[in-house]
Order: structure tokens, then sequence, then C-alpha cells
């Protein structure tokens, strides 16, 4: 359609890189300061947020304009209108973030309940979940979006692990009670990021193979094939 059509989708897939960039540092950023107990960097954390509100408007405005002025096509068209499906997803993301880095602030103006080792290891899966999503969907790599579904019942796992420790936490004393909420509610923001994750993949399956697999929608041969491999490897 020409350079500045072009233009217009490098823009739009800068964006959106930058989008998912920013909110897997918000998470990773959030977290760390949990589990080290030092909160220096929570004031930057809530200034991303801000760009990824900004973008966020950024790329609905250019992906609307450009459907109407450009009436893109094809490929053209199919990754616009998963630009904006995305676009939600990853301010969301950007939400939970802030969800958990609230929590966070008031955990760390108590005592620590308890080491930390399942909520990071949650944490650094579901940022992994995004990071691959993301290079899913601008790759092609519709096997590795197969995978992140998979892979998704991982960090289900490790949220039901959470849950049943605190769950003893909170049986054991009263004073627990407030805290291991607070736990519960980050563990329950980090499995809605693996799941926001895990829809990305699925709109990168969708985007390079016109295929959608939500609901099962559509028989995917491969992709349960590929579900029933993972679990034989076990």
């Amino acid at each position: 359609m020409g350079k500045v059509f072009d233009k217009e989708m490098q823009t739009l897939r800068n964006y959106i890189m930058e989008m998912s960039t920013i909110v897997e540092s918000m998470i990773s950023g959030t977290i760390d300061g949990l589990v080290s107990r030092d909160s220096k960097n929570f004031p930057e954390i809530r200034q991303k947020e801000k760009r990824v509100n900004q973008i966020e408007m950024q790329i609905d405005d250019i992906a609307w304009k450009m459907i109407a002025l450009r009436q893109p096509m094809g490929m053209d068209l199919r990754f616009i209108l998963t630009a904006i499906k995305v676009n939600p997803l990853l301010e969301r993301i950007g939400d939970e973030a802030i969800n958990i880095l609230n929590k966070a602030e008031d955990l760390l103006n108590v005592p620590l309940l308890k080491p930390l080792i399942d909520t990071p290891r949650m944490a650094e899966k579901a940022a992994k979940a995004l990071h691959l999503s993301i290079e899913a969907l601008f790759e092609g790599n519709t096997n590795l979006a197969r995978e992140i579904c998979i892979d998704d019942k991982e960090i289900d796992d490790l949220r039901d692990q959470i849950y049943r420790e605190l769950l003893t936490y909170m049986q054991d004393s009263y004073e627990n009670i407030q805290r291991a909420i607070k736990l519960i509610f980050i563990a329950k923001s980090l499995e809605r990021i693996g799941d926001i994750a895990t829809d990305i993949a699925e709109d990168a399956i969708y985007l390079h193979e016109g295929k959608d697999i939500r609901h099962h929608a559509e028989s995917d041969e491969e992709f349960f094939k590929a579900k029933k491999k993972k679990k034989a490897d076990k």
C-alpha cells in the first residue's frame, strides 16, 4: 500500500513491543521488591503504568485510522485486528502488576509471614509466558504459542500450591490471616497474567494460521498432540 502504510504498520508493531516490554518489567520489578523487601523502585513502576495507558490509546488511534483510511486486506488487516485485541490485554497486565504492587507495599510494612519461594517462581513463569507469547505473535511461531497454552497449567499448579500453604498459616493463627490473604491476591494476579499470556498466544495462532482454538471452538490436532506429548514426557 505504500511507504506511509508500511511506516504505520511498523509504528503499530513498535508500540505493541514497547508496551509488552514495559508490563513485563513491571511484573519483575514488583516481585523483586516484594522478595527483597525494598520498595525503592515502586514509584518508577507506577510511572510506567502511565506510559502503558498512553500507548494503549495510541495503538487504538493508529489501528482504527488505518482500517478507516487505508482499507487493509488479508494478513495486514488480520494483524491490525489482532493488535486491537492484544492492546487491552497488555494494559490489563499493567493493571495486575499495580494490583500486586499495592499488596506488596502493604506487606512490606508488616513482618514477613513466610519465605517467598513459589511466588517469585510463579511470577517468573508468568512473565516468561508473556514474553514468549509476544515473540510467537511477531515471529509467527505457532508451535511456541501452543507450548505457552500447554504450560499455563504449571502456573495454575503453583497457584494451588501457594493457596494450600497459606491456608495452613491462616489456620495456625488469626494474626496471619491478613498477610496470607494479600499473598493469595498476588498469586491470583499472577494467575491472571498467565491466562492473558495464553490469550495472546491463541491470538498468535489465529493471526498466522487463521485457526481459532479458544474454548476448542475448532479442532486443533497439533495442539492436542503436543499436549499429550507434554504429559507423556513428564
